[in-house]
């Protein structure tokens, strides 16, 4: 297995740094031959269009445009592109000459002693001015691949752009979800404090009548106040998610808790996903992307490597003037000039580039297996993502059942212990299962709603590579 992904990998470094094709015969033994579809599955690829409208929710939309926007990792992510772009036109540079201007005046005097037989000294003084030119040809295609290497580094940081803008829109609509899901928490236990109260009062009528003990009333009791204690920690994670969501757009949370302090339910979580099949998960994932044009530029590390094994061209050149006197430096007697082609080839230089070449090709290899991981993590994450979305719908469908159930049975405890015909305890217990059932289907609501984003991160957002890529 191991043999196959190397030998892909080889395949990849020898294309050029453009995307290259996927050929099935080795992806069939690192990512399964199609995925297993449910009902609330298509085969369809997914929209290109962002992902997160899906859920119907314009505050969310606002938050993720500020995101893009603001988001220091984005912004960084940005800069590296533009790193990158001067770093091809830094290697592009080199197939053109270097140009110099120079201008200066000379004094100098020579001894007239330094040989057996003794001379008068000369002094030399003039002006000079010129142009100085040198020229490194590509004979062997160094240049070449240096502007392979920068062009495919440069794609990888728009492949890093894509990704990091899937994770930070999913990022942001996650911590939304769970800002939502903690309200509909805090929303659920004041509803049935409101509820425990009034259950309080008729423990407290029924034992002032007579027809119930003290047991009731502090059973009843107990239940209220322990349901009213857990709505400041309530109240405390919502604050704390509210600072989260700040962070991932950029802003401050005085500036956006005013948006986001009114309770408003999860957004819809049910939904028909796309999820395609696998080679075209391959051709959304950012990270497979970015992942490929690194093999790319690691394999045209390896050429450079080789290269420098070979000779090097270069002409060296200027043309001027110089003369004595200033009025007579532009006399066509002043004119200087001078040519001098260099072939330079290094003999020997203590296996420096022995070592460079290893280097690179264990960078390569570095480079071919973090593809293959790429890969299999991105299966690994799909199959994750689809299998824990899928239970979860299935978990709130059984959920909803049982909470129908617990408020029969709240209300039905409630009618025979108002006749009498049953003890507080069956109360006490109806009680405090409807609660936590409750509580119980809206995380889990939440929970599937952070399940879809993370299947639609999965499968590599909304974002179209060969849009993002120019």
């Amino acid at each position: 297995m191991r043999g196959i992904y190397t030998l892909f990998g080889i395949m990849l470094c020898a294309a050029s740094a453009t995307q290259a094709t996927v050929p099935d015969r080795y992806l069939r033994d690192s990512i399964p031959s199609q995925w297993n579809y449910d009902a609330q599955y298509t085969q369809t690829l997914p929209s290109e269009d962002n992902w997160w409208k899906s859920l119907s929710d314009p505050l969310l939309d606002s938050l993720i445009s500020h995101g893009i926007d603001n988001n220091f990792n984005i912004t960084i992510a940005a800069r590296r592109i533009n790193i990158a772009r001067q770093t091809i036109r830094n290697a592009k540079a080199a197939y053109y000459p270097t140009l110099g201007i120079s201008a200066g005046w000379i004094s100098s005097r020579n001894s007239g002693n330094t040989t057996s037989t003794s001379m008068p000294h000369t002094d030399l003084n003039y002006f000079s001015t010129g142009i100085d030119m040198a020229w490194q040809i590509d004979l062997f295609g160094k240049i070449t691949s240096k502007v392979k290497q920068g062009k495919a580094q440069w794609l990888a940081t728009q492949a890093e752009y894509a990704a990091t803008m899937v994770s930070i829109c999913g990022d942001i609509a996650s911590a939304y979800i769970r800002l939502r899901t903690l309200q509909t928490e805090l929303a659920v236990a004041q509803q049935h404090l409101e509820s425990q109260r009034k259950v309080l009062k008729i423990a407290e009528a029924r034992h002032e009548a007579g027809l119930a003990s003290k047991l009731d009333v502090a059973q009843a009791a107990t239940i209220y106040y322990s349901t009213e204690a857990s709505i400041p920690e309530l109240e405390s994670s919502i604050k704390t998610s509210i600072n989260a969501i700040s962070i991932l757009i950029g802003e401050y949370p005085e500036t956006i808790t005013s948006k986001l302090v009114p309770i408003k339910p999860i957004p819809e979580y049910r939904q028909i996903v796309g999820i395609g099949i696998p080679l075209d998960l391959l051709r959304r994932r950012p990270d497979i992307v970015q992942a490929e044009y690194s093999l790319a530029a690691a394999a045209a590390a390896v050429g450079i490597a080789k290269k420098d094994f070979l000779p090097t061209l270069t002409i060296e050149g200027s043309i001027g003037v110089a003369s004595h006197s200033i009025d007579k430096i532009f006399d066509s007697n002043s004119f200087t000039y001078s040519i001098a082609p260099k072939l330079s080839w290094t003999i020997f230089d203590g296996m420096a580039r022995n070592a460079s070449l290893v280097t690179a090709r264990e960078n390569m290899q570095v480079a071919i297996d973090q593809y293959n991981l790429a890969l299999m993590t991105a299966v690994q994450e799909v199959d994750n993502a689809m299998v824990s979305y899928k239970y979860l719908l299935r978990s709130i469908d059984y959920l909803q059942n049982v909470v129908a159930q617990a408020k029969e049975a709240f209300d039905l405890s409630i009618d025979l212990y108002k006749q009498g015909l049953t003890d507080f305890t069956d109360v006490a217990d109806a009680q405090i299962s409807y609660l936590q059932y409750s509580d119980q289907l809206a995380v889990e609501k939440g929970n599937a709603a952070v399940a879809l984003i993370k299947l639609y991160e999965a499968l590599g957002g909304g974002w179209n590579i060969s849009e993002l890529i120019k």
